[in-house]
């Protein structure tokens, strides 16, 4: 069931109906799909204690990699033909279903809940959050909006994340193009999500578990449902400059001023343990 559409719901929360805010901007390169997990929940820790400002971080991934949501189970995955291509796998700490994360621009937001911007619930706090990126690909020429279809996300029997828009997430013409997630938890609130910049999205099935007929319609679906950054523009638009445009959008949109910085000696720390005990962890792979 194709999303429908919601213009003008940007400005139900205005700028001005925010405390001005400063946020650290980090513009990360490449890593493993545990490393970036355990970053993301390391700045998180980090930022509920006090120790680490409210933090907008841009990543990518290094080899390929599928994730899951945190409670999705491993039965999903071919895990066979994830090896043999070299494809990683990783659990987020985050709900949601699968993601290939390749030729992908990745953001995560970290703050705590009390912040106006994360105040309420899951779903209103999403749809705030979610305001930067719809204005940064506003500004990138893309004609996005905020989808009002499925809360809660895709139906629970469909493994794969970018089939079925959840609502406020973000689509072009329907197709979803930005496919997110969010944690709260010990006062804060995670929120990361994937921002397909070119590629083939059909890739996906190929490393779950599905039969030869199911995984062609499969792969159909993903086709007709979901889009990319290059198909939106109808060209490619490099890494950095989506980065830049989408920081500029969170904060016009959230009335943030972002002041670029680098993880501290005690997030790296932190996420190296967290990489280490958590995220290559058999029991968090597959805590079956």
């Amino acid at each position: 069931m194709p999303a429908s559409q919601s213009r003008g719901r940007l400005g139900e929360n205005s700028p001005a109906c925010y405390p001005v805010a400063i946020w650290r901007l980090i513009l990360d390169g490449e890593a493993d799909g545990a490393t970036n997990m355990a970053v993301d929940e390391a700045i998180l820790s980090l930022v509920v204690k006090g120790a680490s400002p409210p933090t907008l971080r841009f990543y990518a991934w290094s080899p390929p990699c599928l994730s899951l949501g945190r409670s999705q189970p491993l039965a999903d995955v071919d895990r066979a033909a994830c090896r043999a291509a070299g494809v990683d796998l990783v659990r987020r700490p985050t709900g949601g279903r699968a993601i290939l994360h390749t030729d992908e621009l990745t953001y995560s937001v970290a703050l705590l809940q009390s912040d106006p911007r994360a105040e309420g619930g899951v779903l209103e706090s999403y749809r705030r959050l979610s305001e930067g990126l719809l204005v940064g690909l506003r500004t990138l020429g893309v004609d996005a909006d905020q989808a009002t279809g499925h809360r809660g996300g895709a139906p629970r029997q469909a493994p794969v994340c970018f089939e079925v828009p959840s609502a406020y997430e973000i689509v072009v013409a329907g197709r979803k193009l930005v496919g997110s997630a969010q944690w709260r938890g010990r006062r804060g609130v995670l929120q990361h999500g994937s921002l397909p910049l070119r590629g083939d999205l059909g890739r996906i099935v190929d490393y779950l578990a599905f039969g030869d007929a199911e995984r062609e319609q499969q792969r159909r679906a993903v086709r007709e449902r979901a889009t990319t950054l290059e198909e939106a523009l109808g060209q490619v638009a490099p890494f950095e400059q989506v980065a830049r445009a989408l920081a500029e959008g969170f904060g016009r949109a959230l009335r943030v001023t972002l002041v670029p910085g680098e993880l501290s000696e005690q997030e790296r720390t932190l996420a190296a343990r967290l990489r280490r005990e958590r995220y290559t962890a058999s029991r968090w792979i597959d805590p079956a």
